[in-house]
């Protein structure tokens, strides 16, 4: 079964500024997206799964860029498992960012919440 990528815009925002710095991203997400349409929810010690619902996986994940030679990205996306879509929500480098947005996550989970209500 094909996973349905999708971009919320505070992740293209992000990514378009990153990928002016680190030029292999592009390349380097491509990659990440084919690790995922095999194993959607990750594998190994680089996942980890933030929230969980019953449709709906956020989950962080250790984005390795050639570019940066060893240190890292972290990418935040949830997973819908009954759309098979991954929706990316956030990407950020390690040294200017601790940790991840959780007022974006939380508002994430709470709109597909609403939307799910109205179906």
């Amino acid at each position: 079964m094909a996973i349905y990528f999708d971009q919320y815009p505070d992740f293209s925002k992000a990514f378009a500024r990153l990928a002016k710095k680190y030029r292999s991203l592009p390349d380097d997400i491509a990659e990440f997206k084919r690790v995922l349409e095999v194993r959607p929810l990750g594998a190994g010690k680089h996942f980890n799964v933030i929230t969980k619902t019953e449709d709906i996986t956020v989950i962080k994940a250790r984005l390795f860029c050639k570019y940066l030679k060893g240190a890292s990205l972290q990418i935040v996306y949830a997973y819908h498992a009954n759309s098979s879509r991954l929706v990316f929500l956030e990407i950020y480098f390690k040294g200017d960012k601790e940790n991840e947005n959780r007022e974006l996550i939380q508002e994430y989970m709470r709109t597909n919440a609403e939307k799910n209500n109205r179906e």
